[in-house]
C-alpha cells in the first residue's frame, strides 16, 4: 500500500510554477549580510580542518567575512582539552599576590588565522576567566558527559576594575600586533545571551559589565566599535524586554563605570532561531518562528527613534539552537546533512532581505552559527558546514550567495509566500517555490528553491523562469544545483556504504562531491527583446542557481 502511495505521489506532477525576474527593476542593494559565521569552540579555528573551512568561507565571499567565537577569555581549568560547546585560551590568570598575568598566545593564534585570510573578528568579549570569577568552582563544564553547563565561567567578575583593565589590555595588545587601521575594522561585543544561563548575574550586573567593558575598550581605542547585547529570541516577551531594557540603559541609564549618562552602543545584536520537531515520524521545520524573531528584533530597534540606521547584527541566525547536538542525540536535527538545510537557508535568507526592506533597517550581518567539529563521526548530524574536512550541501548555498552582487531585482511568482505568511502559518501547505535575484554590470543571478517545512518525499516541480530586462541579445547560462544528485557529499557518502574509515580515494571523491556543481554544461541562449525563458524541474528541497553572463 505504501509503495502504491509513493507511485501515485510521483506520478502526479505538480503544476508549473512561473517565476518572473525583472532585471530592470532594482529593489535594493544585494548586501552580503550572510557573510558572518560563528561557533562555540575557538580552539578548532587553528586545526587543519578549521583552517581549511575558514579559507573556503573567505574565498566564497565578496567582502571580508566576520567570525564570532565563544570562549575567547575562558580558562582551561581542569579540562583535558576543547570539547563540544567548550573551549579556552587562558588569556588571564593572577599570580600569588593577585596581580594580573596576561597571556595572548592562544588568542593571537586564533585571530592570526582570521586576519591572515582577510577575515575580521566579531570579537566576543567573554567568558569569565577563572581567576576573575566571583564563583570559580566548579569552573569548566561537563556538557558532553551530561553535566551542568552553567558553571564558574558564567558569573560576574569579583573585581570590575580588573575586568575593565583586561579589556583595555586585550584591545591595546591587538593594536600593537595588528595595527590600529586593522583593529578599527573589527566589531567588539560583550558576552552571549545574557538573558539565559550564559550569564549567571542579574540584568543590572550585565549592564554594569557592559559599561566597564566599553570604558576599557574606548580607553584603548576610541575609534573601535562596540555593541550588544546578543540576547535570545525577541519573539518572546522575556527576550524582547531584555533587549529593549538594555538599549534603554545604553541611551539613558547611569553608566556604572563613568557615572555619566549613557554608554556606547554602536550596533544592536540579537539572536533568531527556528524550532524543528518530529511530527508523525518525520522532521518538520519551523521557519516562521525564526522570521518572527527577526521581525520582532527589528521592531524593538525601531522603537528607539535615536537608533535610526544603527547597524543591526543577528548574532546567531539558525534553524534551531544547538549546533553541538548531533542527530543521534536529537533525531529532529536529522535535517542537517542533506538537502533540507540548504533549501531552508536559501528560503530563510531571502525572507530576511524582505524583512530588512519592510522594516527599513540597516542589517549589517546575520551570523550562521555553524562551523566544524573535531574528532566526530562522519555526518554525525551536527549543525556544521563540513564534516571531517568535507563540505556539506548547505555550504553550497553560501557559495551561491557569494556569486550574487550588485542590486537585488524584482521577482514575481504565482506561488508567492511572503515572510508574513510564513510567520503566520509556516510552510506546511503548498511548497515554497520562489527566487531571489540580483544584477550587476555583466551578469544576472537567480537563486531558486523548492522548500517545505515537512521532510517528506514529493514529486519535483516544473519551473518556468522568465527573465526580462536583459541588456544583451545573447547570454551564457550557468545552471548550478544542490539536490540529492548534485553538490551533495552526504549522498555520495551513503552510496559508499556510509564508511567511518574513509580511504584517500574516497576522501577525494567526497571532497569533489561537496563542491558546487553544474546541473548542465554552460550554454549560450538567445535573448529576444530583453527577455529569455528557462524551464527546468526542481526537486523538493532542491536549490538551483542560474547565472546569465555577457
Amino acid at each position: 500500500m505504501l509503495l502504491l502511495h509513493a507511485r501515485l505521489l510521483f506520478s502526479q506532477q505538480p503544476p508549473a510554477v512561473s517565476i518572473a525576474v525583472n532585471a530592470s527593476q532594482s529593489i535594493g542593494d544585494m548586501k552580503p549580510f550572510w557573510s558572518f559565521f560563528g561557533y562555540d569552540e575557538p580552539n578548532y579555528t587553528t586545526r587543519k580542518n578549521g583552517q581549511k573551512l575558514l579559507t573556503e568561507l573567505q574565498q566564497i565571499s565578496p567582502v571580508p567575512v566576520y567570525v564570532r567565537a565563544h570562549n575567547l577569555l575562558t580558562s582551561k581549568g581542569n579540562s583535558p582539552g576543547p570539547d563540544l560547546k567548550w573551549g579556552f585560551t587562558d588569556a588571564y590568570t593572577e599570580d600569588k599576590n593577585g596581580k594580573p598575568v596576561y597571556n595572548w598566545v592562544t588568542v593571537d593564534s586564533i585571530v592570526d588565522t582570521y586576519v591572515q585570510r582577510g577575515m575580521k573578528p566579531l570579537m566576543e568579549i567573554g567568558f569569565m576567566p577563572k581567576a576573575l570569577s566571583s564563583k570559580p568552582e566548579p569552573y569548566e563544564h561537563k556538557w558532553s558527559a551530561g553535566g551542568n553547563i552553567w558553571t564558574g565561567w558564567t558569573y560576574p567578575p569579583k573585581d570590575y576594575n580588573k575586568w575593565r583593565e583586561l579589556v583595555y589590555q586585550w584591545v591595546n595588545h591587538s593594536i600593537q600586533r595588528y595595527g590600529k587601521q586593522e583593529v578599527t575594522t573589527w566589531l567588539w561585543e560583550l558576552w552571549n545571551e545574557p538573558d539565559i544561563g550564559y550569564w549567571s548575574g542579574t540584568f543590572e550586573e550585565y549592564c554594569k559589565l557592559y559599561d566597564y567593558t566599553a570604558d576599557g575598550l574606548k580607553r584603548a581605542c576610541p575609534e573601535c566599535t562596540i555593541g550588544g547585547p546578543h540576547t535570545t529570541s525577541p519573539r518572546g516577551e522575556k527576550g524582547y524586554q531584555y533587549l529593549t531594557k538594555f538599549i534603554e540603559h545604553c541611551l539613558r541609564g547611569k553608566n556604572y563605570a563613568t557615572k555619566k549618562t549613557g554608554t556606547p552602543l554602536q550596533f544592536v545584536a540579537f539572536h533568531a532561531k527556528g524550532a524543528p520537531e518530529l511530527v508523525n515520524g518525520h522532521i518538520r521545520m519551523n521557519m516562521g518562528v525564526q522570521l518572527k524573531d527577526i521581525s520582532r528584533g527589528f521592531t524593538a530597534v525601531n522603537s528607539f527613534p535615536e537608533l535610526k540606521n544603527i547597524p543591526i547584527i543577528i548574532g546567531e541566525n539558525d534553524p534551531e539552537g544547538c549546533a553541538a547536538c548531533s542527530e543521534k542525540k536529537e533525531p529532529k536535527y536529522g535535517y542537517r546533512n542533506g538537502t533540507m538545510y540548504p533549501s531552508y537557508t536559501a528560503a530563510a535568507y531571502a525572507r530576511i532581505y524582505e524583512l530588512m526592506d519592510q522594516h527599513q533597517v540597516n542589517l549589517r550581518g546575520a551570523v550562521s552559527w555553524s562551523f566544524e567539529f573535531e574528532n566526530q563521526a562522519w555526518f554525525a548530524g551536527f549543525r556544521d558546514l563540513a564534516t571531517n574536512g568535507v563540505d556539506k550541501p548547505v555550504l553550497n548555498v553560501f557559495r551561491m550567495f557569494g556569486m550574487m552582487n550588485g542590486n537585488r531585482v524584482a521577482v514575481q511568482t504565482n506561488n508567492t509566500l511572503k515572510a508574513a505568511d510564513i510567520i503566520a502559518s509556516g510552510v506546511t501547505g503548498k511548497p515554497d517555490i520562489n527566487a531571489l535575484a540580483s544584477k550587476n554590470d555583466h551578469s544576472i543571478a537567480v537563486i531558486v528553491w523548492n522548500y517545505h517545512d515537512d521532510d517528506v518525499a514529493a514529486a519535483a516541480s516544473p519551473v518556468e523562469l522568465t527573465i526580462i530586462g536583459v541588456p544583451q541579445s545573447k547570454v551564457q547560462v550557468h545552471h548550478y544545483r544542490v539536490d540529492k544528485q548534485f553538490s551533495n557529499s552526504f549522498e555520495k557518502w551513503k552510496s559508499m556504504g556510509k564508511p567511518q574509515q574513509v580511504t584517500n580515494e574516497q576522501y577525494q571523491e567526497l571532497e569533489k562531491a561537496g563542491q558546487l556543481q553544474l546541473l548542465t554544461s554552460p550554454a549560450w541562449q538567445e535573448v529576444n527583446e530583453g527577455k529569455t525563458v528557462l524551464k527546468f524541474d526542481l526537486p523538493r528541497q532542491g536549490v538551483s542557481f542560474i547565472q546569465l553572463s555577457w
